[in-house]
């Protein structure tokens, strides 16, 4: 259960702005922060964000604000609020308690003060959302004029309340502020009965076999789409994931090895929901694009993976891609018309991808610049059902 930091800034605070528009908005580089920490924090922030900037911010270092910076992990939500509005949502990356970065990061610029921000913590993923608190508040059964004040944290009792109904706290905020509407948890127990097959999968039974005759598409190509859509997530300056069993027969195939290694770090979902996905494209703590790639095994197979990551993770933002060669387009329709996925609105979130139009986007891209999940989601359908 992750644990959710709130930190106040009074509205007009021009330190804390000038603060906030130093270390949050245009982020440190590494090289400024790298000689002021241990060698495990580096290790760890190397591994997060590579060679780029940091969001950072910090902390009085008061007993009351010690004892909560005690029990910040990596992954922890992160919210800084500005008067009555969230100004940023965010996921600690590392921690650290440094008087000496806290002195080359943030000077006083109030009065004579030598006391410094020495706890200071990395922020993964930050995103600027203007939310109003209140929203928040009712999320977390605060009163809606809830006075915050100061670094603090949410109780357990009510960490416990939220993460029952909840999946995510970061997908909430963004959804909210999109105007989009958040869902709970799916029981798994609720629809249980719905399909006979998702029930005799969920027993231990195989998956059925697709009706469909041999396809003229061969398992290597499987393996050069499920690589091409690797390269293309590196392309867009993500870091890329496949099952582990999948990882030594692309490096033997095509000699790429730029694997995410840490994984499940910080995951904003459980990680067995997406370890076996055959792509996956992860920005630090957040994922940003979900693909199966399906020529001869079970559309259905890969459906129901994305099917139990939408029941665990029904507010996350990121979309799913059923990629595989356009004769099967209607193969996927029937199957998203089956009655579990239609109770879980699951043709709302995937998208189908044709192996013809990923070999559009690597004619037009080649090895350069410019690819993004918004380029690739472009050239996939959303097939109604």
């Amino acid at each position: 259960m992750r644990n959710i930091f709130m930190l106040y800034m009074p509205p007009g605070n021009a330190e804390a702005m000038v603060h906030y528009e130093d270390t949050i908005r245009r982020k440190v580089p590494f090289e400024k922060i790298c000689s002021l920490i241990d060698s495990g924090v580096r290790e760890t922030l190397e591994a997060i964000f590579g060679e780029k900037p940091i969001a950072v911010w910090g902390s009085r270092n008061s007993p009351a604000n010690r004892s909560k910076f005690d029990k910040m992990q990596s992954g922890d939500e992160v919210l800084i609020v500005e008067g009555a509005n969230i100004k940023l949502v965010g996921r600690v990356a590392a921690k650290t308690v440094s008087p000496a970065l806290s002195r080359v990061l943030w000077q006083n610029l109030r009065g004579n003060s030598t006391e410094g921000w020495d706890l200071v913590y990395f922020i993964a993923n930050p995103r600027e959302i203007d939310l109003p608190f209140p929203e928040f508040c009712r999320l977390m059964g605060y009163n809606e004029d809830y006075q915050l004040q100061g670094f603090t944290s949410v109780a357990n009792d009510r960490l416990e309340a939220f993460y029952g109904r909840y999946d995510d706290l970061y997908s909430i905020l963004v959804a909210l502020r999109q105007g989009q509407r958040v869902s709970e948890i799916i029981d798994p127990v609720a629809i249980k009965n719905i399909d006979a097959v998702a029930e005799a999968v969920s027993e231990g039974a195989p998956p059925p076999a697709d009706s469909d005759d041999e396809l003229p598409v061969s398992v290597s190509e499987h393996l050069r789409i499920q690589w091409t859509l690797l390269r293309f997530g590196r392309q867009a300056g993500a870091k890329v994931w496949a099952p582990r069993n999948d990882q030594s027969r692309i490096t033997a195939a095509y000699q790429f090895k730029d694997f995410e290694p840490t994984f499940a770090a910080g995951l904003d979902t459980q990680v067995k929901y997406v370890e076996n996905i055959d792509v996956v494209w992860k920005e630090e703590f957040r994922i940003d694009a979900a693909f199966e790639v399906e020529n001869s095994t079970s559309i259905y197979s890969g459906l129901l993976r994305f099917a139990d990551l939408t029941m665990v993770a029904p507010n996350s933002p990121y979309p799913l891609f059923i990629v595989a060669p356009s004769e099967r387009r209607s193969r996927v329709r029937e199957q998203l018309a089956r009655p579990t996925f239609k109770h879980l609105k699951l043709a709302d979130r995937v998208r189908f991808l044709t192996y013809e139009k990923v070999r559009e986007v690597e004619a037009f891209v080649g090895d350069g610049e410019g690819l993004s999940v918004g380029l690739v989601s472009g050239k996939a359908e959303k097939l109604t059902v």
